[in-house]
Protein backbone atom coordinates (compact mmCIF):
# COMPACT_ATOMS: atom_id res chain seq x y z
CA UNK A 1 0.00 0.00 0.00
CA UNK A 2 2.66 2.59 0.47
CA UNK A 3 4.17 2.05 -2.57
CA UNK A 4 1.14 2.41 -4.06
CA UNK A 5 0.90 6.00 -2.75
CA UNK A 6 4.80 6.72 -3.25
CA UNK A 7 4.12 5.53 -7.32
CA UNK A 8 0.82 7.74 -7.43
CA UNK A 9 2.17 10.62 -5.71
CA UNK A 10 5.50 10.33 -8.44
CA UNK A 11 2.87 9.52 -11.73
CA UNK A 12 0.73 13.37 -10.11
CA UNK A 13 4.41 15.34 -10.00
CA UNK A 14 5.55 14.48 -13.54
CA UNK A 15 1.72 15.55 -14.45
CA UNK A 16 2.65 18.77 -12.55
CA UNK A 17 5.72 19.38 -14.11
CA UNK A 18 4.27 18.40 -17.66
CA UNK A 19 1.26 21.16 -17.37
CA UNK A 20 3.60 23.73 -16.20
CA UNK A 21 6.31 23.18 -19.49
CA UNK A 22 3.05 23.31 -21.45
CA UNK A 23 2.16 26.61 -19.79
CA UNK A 24 4.98 28.08 -19.77
CA UNK A 25 5.70 27.05 -24.10
CA UNK A 26 2.14 29.06 -24.32
CA UNK A 27 3.38 31.89 -22.91
CA UNK A 28 6.38 32.33 -25.25
CA UNK A 29 4.26 31.94 -28.22
CA UNK A 30 2.89 35.24 -29.75
CA UNK A 31 -0.62 36.56 -29.77
CA UNK A 32 -2.65 36.11 -32.68
CA UNK A 33 -3.16 39.25 -34.48
CA UNK A 34 -6.43 39.73 -36.11
CA UNK A 35 -6.21 40.40 -39.81
CA UNK A 36 -8.59 43.27 -41.11
CA UNK A 37 -9.14 44.25 -44.71
CA UNK A 38 -6.71 47.02 -46.37
CA UNK A 39 -8.49 50.31 -46.42
CA UNK A 40 -7.62 52.94 -48.95
CA UNK A 41 -7.59 56.74 -48.01
CA UNK A 42 -8.75 59.76 -50.06
CA UNK A 43 -9.50 63.32 -49.53
CA UNK A 44 -11.56 65.51 -51.36
CA UNK A 45 -9.53 68.11 -53.22
CA UNK A 46 -10.59 70.53 -55.86
CA UNK A 47 -9.42 69.87 -59.91
CA UNK A 48 -10.27 71.84 -63.33
CA UNK A 49 -12.67 70.29 -65.24
CA UNK A 50 -10.61 71.57 -68.58
CA UNK A 51 -7.49 73.24 -68.81
CA UNK A 52 -7.82 76.36 -67.00
CA UNK A 53 -5.15 79.38 -69.42
CA UNK A 54 -2.98 81.67 -67.35
CA UNK A 55 -4.34 85.55 -67.05
CA UNK A 56 -8.10 84.64 -66.67
CA UNK A 57 -10.11 84.64 -63.75
CA UNK A 58 -11.17 81.06 -63.04
CA UNK A 59 -15.30 80.49 -62.55
CA UNK A 60 -16.80 77.84 -60.24
CA UNK A 61 -18.30 76.05 -63.08
CA UNK A 62 -14.48 75.35 -64.24
CA UNK A 63 -14.11 73.28 -61.43
CA UNK A 64 -14.99 70.34 -59.57
CA UNK A 65 -14.43 68.57 -56.57
CA UNK A 66 -12.39 64.79 -56.83
CA UNK A 67 -11.72 62.49 -54.22
CA UNK A 68 -7.89 61.64 -54.41
CA UNK A 69 -5.98 59.10 -52.27
CA UNK A 70 -3.30 62.05 -51.92
CA UNK A 71 -3.76 65.55 -50.32
CA UNK A 72 -1.62 68.27 -51.89
CA UNK A 73 -0.20 70.93 -50.26
CA UNK A 74 -2.26 73.65 -50.90
CA UNK A 75 -5.01 72.24 -52.21
CA UNK A 76 -8.76 73.67 -52.08
CA UNK A 77 -11.92 71.41 -50.88
CA UNK A 78 -14.51 74.08 -52.03
CA UNK A 79 -14.60 75.65 -55.57
CA UNK A 80 -16.37 78.65 -54.01
CA UNK A 81 -12.86 79.53 -52.54
CA UNK A 82 -11.36 79.73 -56.02
CA UNK A 83 -14.04 82.31 -57.74
CA UNK A 84 -12.35 84.90 -59.50
CA UNK A 85 -8.66 83.92 -58.66
CA UNK A 86 -6.30 83.94 -62.13
CA UNK A 87 -3.41 81.59 -62.75
CA UNK A 88 -0.10 82.09 -62.78
CA UNK A 89 0.29 79.29 -65.55
CA UNK A 90 -1.91 76.96 -67.30
CA UNK A 91 -3.59 74.38 -65.07
CA UNK A 92 -4.27 71.20 -67.38
CA UNK A 93 -7.91 69.42 -66.92
CA UNK A 94 -8.13 66.86 -63.79
CA UNK A 95 -5.32 68.46 -62.17
CA UNK A 96 -5.50 69.89 -58.55
CA UNK A 97 -5.40 73.29 -58.46
CA UNK A 98 -3.06 74.95 -55.60
CA UNK A 99 -2.11 78.02 -54.10
CA UNK A 100 1.19 78.14 -55.44
CA UNK A 101 -0.30 78.01 -58.99
CA UNK A 102 -2.56 81.42 -58.49
CA UNK A 103 -1.83 85.06 -58.70
CA UNK A 104 -1.07 86.19 -54.66
CA UNK A 105 0.34 89.26 -53.19
CA UNK A 106 -0.13 92.76 -53.64
CA UNK A 107 -1.63 92.06 -57.20
CA UNK A 108 -4.42 91.03 -55.67
CA UNK A 109 -5.48 93.81 -53.44
CA UNK A 110 -5.10 96.17 -56.40
CA UNK A 111 -8.17 97.03 -57.79
CA UNK A 112 -9.44 97.21 -61.18
CA UNK A 113 -8.16 100.93 -62.97
CA UNK A 114 -5.60 101.45 -60.12
CA UNK A 115 -1.58 100.80 -60.46
CA UNK A 116 0.78 99.45 -57.43
CA UNK A 117 3.41 102.35 -57.47
CA UNK A 118 6.49 103.27 -55.03
CA UNK A 119 6.96 106.21 -53.61
CA UNK A 120 10.41 107.39 -51.83
CA UNK A 121 9.16 108.39 -47.83
CA UNK A 122 11.05 109.60 -45.21
CA UNK A 123 9.87 110.27 -41.52
CA UNK A 124 9.33 114.05 -42.52
CA UNK A 125 6.95 113.34 -44.93
CA UNK A 126 5.39 110.14 -44.01
CA UNK A 127 3.29 111.49 -40.32
CA UNK A 128 6.67 110.59 -38.79
CA UNK A 129 6.97 106.70 -40.02
CA UNK A 130 3.25 105.97 -38.61
CA UNK A 131 1.45 104.98 -41.32
CA UNK A 132 0.32 101.55 -41.67
CA UNK A 133 -0.80 99.19 -45.01
CA UNK A 134 -4.63 100.09 -45.64
CA UNK A 135 -4.63 103.59 -44.30
CA UNK A 136 -6.09 106.36 -46.87
CA UNK A 137 -3.57 109.52 -47.41
CA UNK A 138 -4.18 112.71 -49.03
CA UNK A 139 -1.02 113.35 -51.42
CA UNK A 140 0.65 116.97 -51.61
CA UNK A 141 3.70 118.25 -53.43
CA UNK A 142 5.62 120.98 -53.56
CA UNK A 143 7.44 122.54 -56.51
CA UNK A 144 10.04 125.26 -56.28
CA UNK A 145 10.26 128.05 -58.72
CA UNK A 146 13.13 126.80 -61.31
CA UNK A 147 15.66 130.21 -61.75
CA UNK A 148 15.17 133.21 -61.48
CA UNK A 149 12.32 135.92 -62.56
CA UNK A 150 11.79 135.67 -66.37
CA UNK A 151 14.31 133.10 -67.28
CA UNK A 152 11.59 130.84 -68.98
CA UNK A 153 11.49 128.31 -66.58
CA UNK A 154 8.85 125.47 -66.10
CA UNK A 155 7.81 126.43 -62.65
CA UNK A 156 7.39 130.27 -62.57
CA UNK A 157 6.24 130.28 -58.90
CA UNK A 158 7.02 128.20 -55.75
CA UNK A 159 3.78 126.89 -55.06
CA UNK A 160 2.09 123.69 -52.70
CA UNK A 161 -1.20 122.40 -53.33
CA UNK A 162 -3.24 118.94 -52.74
CA UNK A 163 -2.33 116.35 -55.82
CA UNK A 164 -4.07 113.32 -55.21
CA UNK A 165 -6.79 112.51 -52.12
CA UNK A 166 -8.01 109.55 -50.50
CA UNK A 167 -4.78 107.25 -51.84
CA UNK A 168 -4.86 103.73 -50.31
CA UNK A 169 -1.62 102.23 -49.04
CA UNK A 170 -0.79 98.55 -49.84
CA UNK A 171 2.32 98.49 -48.24
CA UNK A 172 4.70 100.92 -46.30
CA UNK A 173 8.17 99.50 -45.85
CA UNK A 174 8.42 95.88 -45.23
CA UNK A 175 4.55 95.59 -43.88
CA UNK A 176 2.22 94.39 -45.93
CA UNK A 177 -1.77 94.57 -46.05
CA UNK A 178 -1.71 90.93 -45.53
CA UNK A 179 1.77 90.30 -43.53
CA UNK A 180 3.28 92.32 -40.52
CA UNK A 181 1.20 95.32 -40.13
CA UNK A 182 3.61 96.92 -37.39
CA UNK A 183 5.71 98.54 -39.17
CA UNK A 184 9.40 99.14 -38.95
CA UNK A 185 10.64 99.86 -35.52
CA UNK A 186 13.57 101.30 -36.34
CA UNK A 187 11.97 104.09 -38.22
CA UNK A 188 13.59 103.10 -41.50
CA UNK A 189 11.01 102.94 -43.92
CA UNK A 190 12.31 104.41 -47.42
CA UNK A 191 9.51 103.38 -49.59
CA UNK A 192 5.54 103.05 -49.61
CA UNK A 193 3.76 101.39 -52.04
CA UNK A 194 0.20 103.01 -52.99
CA UNK A 195 -2.95 102.25 -55.11
CA UNK A 196 -2.30 105.10 -57.56
CA UNK A 197 -5.39 104.99 -60.62
CA UNK A 198 -3.54 104.65 -63.90
CA UNK A 199 -4.66 108.09 -65.18
CA UNK A 200 -2.78 109.58 -62.19
CA UNK A 201 0.31 108.24 -62.28
CA UNK A 202 1.90 110.20 -64.69
CA UNK A 203 1.35 113.57 -62.26
CA UNK A 204 2.32 111.58 -59.40
CA UNK A 205 5.85 110.41 -60.69
CA UNK A 206 6.36 113.74 -62.18
CA UNK A 207 5.53 115.44 -58.86
CA UNK A 208 8.05 113.30 -57.15
CA UNK A 209 10.59 113.70 -59.21
CA UNK A 210 10.45 117.58 -59.77
CA UNK A 211 9.45 117.97 -55.84
CA UNK A 212 8.79 116.79 -53.02
CA UNK A 213 5.83 114.83 -51.89
CA UNK A 214 3.62 114.80 -48.53
CA UNK A 215 1.73 112.63 -47.25
CA UNK A 216 -1.41 113.80 -45.01
CA UNK A 217 -3.22 110.55 -42.83
CA UNK A 218 -7.05 110.56 -42.94
CA UNK A 219 -9.88 109.21 -41.45
CA UNK A 220 -11.10 106.51 -43.63
CA UNK A 221 -14.78 107.50 -43.02
CA UNK A 222 -13.87 110.89 -44.51
CA UNK A 223 -15.33 110.88 -47.79
CA UNK A 224 -14.02 114.34 -49.10
CA UNK A 225 -12.19 114.05 -52.37
CA UNK A 226 -10.86 117.10 -55.65
CA UNK A 227 -13.66 117.68 -57.37
CA UNK A 228 -11.81 117.40 -61.19
CA UNK A 229 -14.73 119.00 -62.55
CA UNK A 230 -13.67 122.37 -61.24
CA UNK A 231 -10.30 122.40 -62.52
CA UNK A 232 -8.91 122.87 -65.72
CA UNK A 233 -7.96 119.74 -67.89
CA UNK A 234 -4.37 118.99 -68.05
CA UNK A 235 -2.53 119.69 -71.61
CA UNK A 236 -1.19 116.70 -72.50
CA UNK A 237 2.43 115.87 -74.02
CA UNK A 238 1.49 113.93 -76.82
CA UNK A 239 -2.12 115.00 -79.04
CA UNK A 240 -4.95 112.52 -78.72
CA UNK A 241 -6.97 111.48 -82.52
CA UNK A 242 -10.77 112.78 -81.93
CA UNK A 243 -13.13 110.49 -83.28
CA UNK A 244 -15.75 111.53 -85.34
CA UNK A 245 -19.18 110.79 -82.78
CA UNK A 246 -17.44 109.91 -80.16
CA UNK A 247 -18.79 111.77 -77.05
CA UNK A 248 -17.13 109.22 -74.20
CA UNK A 249 -14.23 110.82 -72.30
CA UNK A 250 -10.82 108.92 -72.75
CA UNK A 251 -10.19 105.81 -71.39
CA UNK A 252 -7.77 106.57 -68.29
CA UNK A 253 -4.82 104.30 -69.75
CA UNK A 254 -5.26 106.74 -72.96
CA UNK A 255 -4.84 109.43 -70.66
CA UNK A 256 -1.86 107.75 -69.05
CA UNK A 257 -0.13 107.37 -72.37
CA UNK A 258 -0.90 111.17 -73.80
CA UNK A 259 1.34 112.23 -70.71
CA UNK A 260 1.70 116.04 -68.58
CA UNK A 261 4.22 117.76 -68.56
CA UNK A 262 5.42 119.67 -65.71
CA UNK A 263 4.38 123.25 -67.12
CA UNK A 264 0.85 122.29 -67.13
CA UNK A 265 1.11 120.42 -63.79
CA UNK A 266 2.13 123.24 -61.58
CA UNK A 267 -0.53 125.22 -63.82
CA UNK A 268 2.08 127.91 -65.78
CA UNK A 269 0.88 125.89 -69.22
CA UNK A 270 -3.09 127.23 -68.36
CA UNK A 271 -2.23 130.77 -67.33
CA UNK A 272 0.01 131.33 -70.19
CA UNK A 273 -2.80 132.06 -72.71
CA UNK A 274 -3.98 134.51 -70.45
CA UNK A 275 -2.41 137.33 -71.60
CA UNK A 276 -0.80 138.20 -68.11
CA UNK A 277 2.00 140.89 -68.25
CA UNK A 278 4.25 141.91 -65.66
CA UNK A 279 3.00 145.03 -63.41
CA UNK A 280 3.89 148.58 -64.30
CA UNK A 281 6.50 150.42 -62.90
CA UNK A 282 5.81 153.01 -60.43
CA UNK A 283 5.48 156.48 -60.98
CA UNK A 284 9.04 158.72 -61.29
CA UNK A 285 9.36 161.98 -62.00
CA UNK A 286 11.11 163.53 -65.20
CA UNK A 287 14.54 163.46 -65.01
CA UNK A 288 16.39 167.00 -64.78
CA UNK A 289 18.04 167.96 -68.44
CA UNK A 290 20.61 170.24 -68.22
CA UNK A 291 21.92 172.19 -71.61
CA UNK A 292 24.81 174.79 -72.05
CA UNK A 293 23.10 177.98 -73.17
CA UNK A 294 23.17 179.17 -76.44
CA UNK A 295 23.02 182.46 -76.21
CA UNK A 296 26.00 184.17 -76.83
CA UNK A 297 24.92 187.83 -75.30
CA UNK A 298 25.50 186.01 -71.45
CA UNK A 299 26.98 183.18 -70.08
CA UNK A 300 24.98 180.86 -68.28
CA UNK A 301 23.38 177.18 -67.62
CA UNK A 302 19.72 176.55 -68.82
CA UNK A 303 18.32 174.12 -66.57
CA UNK A 304 14.37 172.70 -67.11
CA UNK A 305 12.65 171.13 -64.24
CA UNK A 306 9.58 169.39 -65.65
CA UNK A 307 8.00 171.97 -68.24
CA UNK A 308 9.75 174.45 -66.85
CA UNK A 309 13.62 175.90 -68.18
CA UNK A 310 15.47 179.05 -66.59
CA UNK A 311 18.79 179.86 -66.80
CA UNK A 312 21.29 179.89 -64.03
CA UNK A 313 23.98 182.60 -64.56
CA UNK A 314 27.73 181.04 -64.02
Amino acid sequence: MPNLTKILAGVLIAVALLLGLFAWTLSRRPAPVAVTPATHASFPVVVAIHALPAGKAIAVDELRVQSLPINPGGAFTDPAQLAGRMPNTEIGADSPVLETQLSSGLAERVEPGERALAVRVDEGNAVGNRLRPGNFVDVFFTLKRDGAVGSGGEVDRTQARLLMSKVRVLAFGNATTSGDTAGDPNGLVRTAVLAVPVADVDRLTLAESSGRLIFALRNPKDAEVVDQTALPAYPAVLKTATRAGASEPLQDSTRAAAGVSLDALSGSANSAGTGARLPPLPHMAPPIRVARSTNSAKSGIEVIRGGRAETVAW
